[in-house]
C-alpha cells in the first residue's frame, strides 16, 4: 500500500489544501520500502484525490483539513488522519504502528495557494479558503480579523473564467485584513456587508504581482540529475540555498538545456472578480 503526507523539508505541512508537496510512501509487510516527494501545488480538493488515488494512496497524514477535502478524499477511498505535525518520516511509523488514526476535519475551511503563516494562510484565484489560525490584522476595515465567507467568479480580461466558487458549490471563507488572499480580494472584502456584490478588476500587482524574468531558470540538462526525463509543462520542485522548496514549471528543452520558470503561473496577468459576501462572524 501507499501512504500520503503533506510535505514540507521532511516535516508534516500543515494545511492539506495548500501543500505544494506530498511526500508518497511505498509499505511493505507493515515497513517502509521507498518513498519519493511530488509537486502538487494549485490542486483542488478533487484533484488532489483524484490524484492519490491514481498513485494507490490508502491514507493521507496531513495537519489541518477541512470537510471538503476529507469528503473529496472519502469519496475516492482514501482515509484522512488529521492533527499530524513534526517529521513526515516519524508520522509514518506511528500510523504503522497504529499510534496515528483516522479523524474529522480540525479546519473550519480549507483549500489552496501560496505560502504564508504555519502554511494556512491561502491566495485567491485558484480554489482559496484558510483555516482559522491566529492571523494578525495587516488591511485595516470593518470586516478585518472576522471570518468571512463569499461566493466568488474569476475571469480574465478576455472573459474566460479561471475560476469560481460556484462551480464547486462550495463558499470560500477566510479571515479578512489578514493577507491569506491576493491584496486586491482581501481589500475589497473589508468594507462589503452581507449581501452585498462588488465587481473589481485587478492589475498584477494587487493580485499575483508582474512577472519576474529573473525568476526563469536556464540551466544545463548535465547540471540537473533526472531533467532528462521531464517534458514541457510538468512542475516540480527544486530546493534553493536556505533549503527551502518552490515550483517550478519546465517551459522549454532540448537536448542540452532546460528552462525552469518560477514565476506563478498567473504572475503578469490582470484578473476580474465577482464577489458575493454571504456572511461575516467573529473568530471563535
Amino acid at each position: 500500500m501507499k501512504i500520503a503526507v503533506t510535505y514540507d523539508n521532511e516535516t508534516i505541512f500543515q494545511h492539506f489544501g495548500k501543500t505544494q508537496f506530498m511526500k508518497l510512501y511505498d509499505i511493505e509487510d507493515g515497513t517502509v520500502k521507498s518513498s519519493a516527494v511530488y509537486e502538487t501545488a494549485g490542486a483542488s480538493h478533487e484533484q488532489l484525490a483524484d490524484w492519490l488515488k491514481e498513485q494507490g494512496a490508502e491514507a493521507v497524514i496531513c495537519g489541518g483539513i477541512g470537510q471538503g477535502a476529507i469528503d473529496a478524499l472519502a469519496q475516492a477511498g482514501i482515509k484522512a488522519i488529521p492533527g499530524a505535525s513534526g517529521s513526515c518520516d516519524d508520522a509514518v511509523k506511528a500510523y504503522l504502528a497504529g499510534d496515528l488514526t483516522e479523524g474529522d476535519a480540525n479546519c473550519a475551511g480549507e483549500e489552496a495557494s501560496d505560502e504564508g503563516d504555519e502554511g494556512c494562510e491561502e491566495e485567491c484565484g485558484h480554489n482559496c479558503a484558510g483555516c482559522h489560525h491566529h492571523h494578525e490584522v495587516i488591511y485595516p476595515g470593518k470586516n478585518a480579523g472576522k471570518v468571512v465567507s463569499v461566493h466568488y467568479r474569476g475571469t480574465f480580461n478576455d472573459g474566460s473564467e479561471f475560476d469560481s466558487s460556484y462551480s464547486r458549490n462550495e463558499p470560500l471563507e477566510f479571515i479578512c485584513g489578514t493577507g491569506m488572499m491576493i491584496p486586491g480580494f482581501d481589500k475589497a472584502v473589508l468594507e462589503m456587508n452581507v449581501g452585498d456584490e462588488v465587481k473589481i478588476h485587478l492589475d498584477p500587482a494587487d493580485a499575483y504581482g508582474e512577472y519576474d524574468p529573473s525568476a526563469v531558470i536556464h540551466e544545463k540538462i548535465a547540471n540537473l540529475p533526472g531533467s532528462e526525463d521531464l517534458t514541457v509543462g510538468e512542475r516540480i520542485g527544486l530546493v534553493d540555498q536556505m533549503g527551502r522548496r518552490f515550483p517550478v514549471t519546465v517551459t522549454q528543452k532540448d537536448d542540452e538545456t532546460i528552462t525552469l520558470d518560477a514565476n506563478h503561473e498567473m504572475a503578469g496577468k490582470e484578473l476580474n472578480f465577482e464577489i458575493k459576501l454571504l456572511s461575516v462572524t467573529e473568530q471563535g
